[in-house]
């Protein structure tokens, strides 16, 4: 509960008529009130807002890195995903029918996509609004 919720409850609003028996003045106490609230979210907007841009400069930098440790894990993720998919949907039915059909032998298992579809989908996302950028010609 914050502060906010306190002044303007029907408890604490009866507390307000009492101090403040002027309408106007108990207004004006709960538009303060309101405008301190308002002043702290917007404070912690903001200092989301400059740790994500603190973020994205270190993504950045790494992204235009040359040396393959620190630009290098992007890329790999990435040929991770796609090979991961490649094999479950494209490799895999390939090899069970060849092992039917052919060898005699045991179906190969599936890959467990449930954690790597969260990640794959998080790449293409961010891959996606990379595309818009380029397409409205950000650098």
């Amino acid at each position: 509960m914050n502060i906010v919720d306190i002044f303007m409850g029907p408890t604490f609003g009866k507390i307000l008529d009492k101090i403040f028996p002027d309408p106007q003045a108990k207004a004006a106490a709960q538009l303060e009130v309101l405008k301190l609230q308002q002043a702290g979210e917007l404070k912690e907007l903001d200092a989301q807002l400059q740790t994500s841009l603190a973020q994205a400069a270190i993504n950045q930098a790494e992204a235009e890195s040359p040396d393959f440790f620190r630009g290098g894990w992007r890329p790999f993720i990435g040929w991770i995903c796609g090979t991961a998919l490649a094999y479950n949907f494209v490799a895999r039915p390939l090899l069970a029918w060849l092992s039917v059909s052919l060898w005699l032998t045991p179906v190969p298992p599936p890959l467990e996509l449930g954690e790597l579809m969260p990640l794959m989908i998080g790449m293409l996302g961010l891959g996606a609004l990379r595309t818009t950028e380029k397409i409205k010609g950000a650098a």
